[in-house]
């Protein structure tokens, strides 16, 4: 069950709350996001790797500038003199063609439950997604799983963020924006590098194992671990 001194509990987007498999998922985003590019004279693989390095870009962002003048920046320089035009058309991408992208993904029942029998349970909650995607982006996705952004008391996205996980800088930023202390907040999330950094911050955390994304193997005996259902059972939101 969770710890007495938790009022917060922050969740992950991709792979927790929604699951999916990462290439998967990412195939069909930059296929379609591709196809949104090409009246405007820009080719697949030179806006692939724009988007690549921007992403790069604002996972090691040092907080001088927000996620998404710092994603704006780098992808500019590689696309060249005009392509700052694209921004409104990859908002409308994400508000409309990015749902396409649904087919790819996973389907998770319990995901507003989780929410919602949390919320009632007297937690704050808030979405904890990596903030490399514009609101618009995070909403689209929240809606395949039954959710919106007003289920959440803050919901990160590039347009409010100035650092990205696996940078324990991400999880503090979250705190400042919150007045929360970090031993009364529960990282929910199923990347074993990008989720356990919230203990640098000093955040208790629940990895969920139905997606598991775990590249360095990380040693997981003092992490609290379990399926989305067995969480809601650890959370007494499911009996």
């Amino acid at each position: 069950m969770l710890k007495k001194d938790i009022t917060t509990i922050l969740f992950d987007l991709d792979g927790t709350l929604l699951p999916m498999d990462v290439e998967v998922f990412t195939r069909a985003y930059f296929s379609l996001l591709a196809k949104k590019a090409a009246p405007f004279g820009y080719a697949a693989g030179p806006l692939t790797d724009a988007v690549w390095k921007g992403t790069a870009a604002m996972v090691k962002n040092d907080g001088k500038a927000s996620n998404c003048e710092r994603f704006w920046q780098v992808f500019t320089e590689c696309m060249g003199p005009g392509s700052e035009k694209l921004r409104g058309e990859f908002d409308d991408f994400y508000a409309r063609e990015f749902d396409k992208v649904r087919e790819s993904v996973g389907e998770n029942p319990l995901a507003k439950t989780a929410v919602q029998g949390l919320r009632e349970k007297g937690y704050d909650v808030i979405l904890a997604t990596n903030p490399i995607f514009p609101a618009v982006g995070v909403q689209t996705r929240l809606k395949w799983v039954g959710l919106a952004l007003e289920d959440f008391s803050l919901v990160t996205s590039y347009e409010n963020c100035r650092t990205c996980k696996p940078n324990p800088a991400y999880y503090r930023e979250i705190l400042e924006k919150t007045g929360k202390k970090p031993q009364e907040c529960l990282m929910v999330g199923n990347d074993a590098r990008e989720d356990l950094a919230a203990r640098e911050a000093g955040l208790s955390v629940y990895l969920i194992t139905d997606c598991l994304i775990d590249p360095d193997k990380a040693d997981l005996s003092g992490v609290d671990t379990g399926s989305f259902r067995e969480f809601l059972r650890y959370a007494e939101v499911l009996p």
